[in-house]
């Protein structure tokens, strides 16, 4: 979290495509939350324990640093050819900062949902023989880089446009969200043992709290379209 304060907080809503947001909605802080709830470790630690469960430590970190890699890998090239595109087609920012919003707003709608539909399951699956292709799945994908994870991305990343502080902003934090991913894999047993309840509580207050900063999203930029 200390890294959090230290990064630049400025909008990332800035760049002259059509014409930019008046106000900073796109904050460093919200961000972080925005796609924490989208990649974070939530949702990762249950599928790892379960896919991993009775393999040697070693192989497990193994899959771990290669599941990072993978989504590490996907992310980059997902956010850069997003970009490249949404340029080409020239869409304006409101439109663009309305489609996240709308993006934030579903994802956090269907993990509150979750939350209180489907309680996490805890039945023991089968036994997996140790293999490190479970790495690229389903540990990367799906689990990890989600296709709701990759459309926020590539979102952040074209808003950010050509200003070098916004983008390090925005790929400073995917690569504490995969730091934070890595480390809950290495430790998950301890975490579900100690704090799995609380854990399923913080996910529906990010819910909450993210379908809340897509509205405002969403209200806003519909405020400033021209039509």
């Amino acid at each position: 979290m200390a890294i959090m304060v230290s990064l630049p907080v400025q909008s990332l809503a800035q760049v002259p495509v059509s014409q930019a947001l008046p106000e900073a909605e796109f904050g460093a802080r919200k961000v972080f939350f925005m796609l924490f709830l989208m990649l974070g470790p939530i949702k990762i630690l249950v599928p790892f324990v379960t896919i991993t469960k009775n393999w040697e430590r070693d192989f497990q970190r193994q899959v771990a640093r290669r599941a990072i890699l993978f989504s590490a890998g996907a992310l980059a090239v997902a956010g850069l050819l997003g970009r490249t595109m949404l340029e080409n087609f020239q869409i304006s920012l409101p439109v663009l900062a309305m489609t996240g919003g709308i993006i934030l707003f579903l994802v956090a709608l269907r993990t509150i949902l979750q939350q209180s539909a489907n309680p996490t399951d805890h039945t023991p699956a089968p036994d997996r023989a140790p293999d490190l292709k479970l790495a690229f799945s389903p540990l990367a994908f799906p689990t990890i880089v989600t296709p709701y994870g990759i459309a926020a991305v590539i979102v952040f990343t074209t808003l950010a446009g050509g200003h070098k502080a916004e983008g390090f902003t925005v790929t400073a934090i995917v690569l504490l969200i995969l730091a934070l991913d890595w480390l809950a894999m290495l430790f998950a047993d301890v975490i579900l043992k100690w704090v799995g309840t609380l854990l399923q509580v913080l996910a529906v207050v990010l819910g909450v709290t993210q379908a809340a900063l897509g509205l405002q999203i969403i209200l806003h930029s519909y405020s400033i379209m021209n039509w």
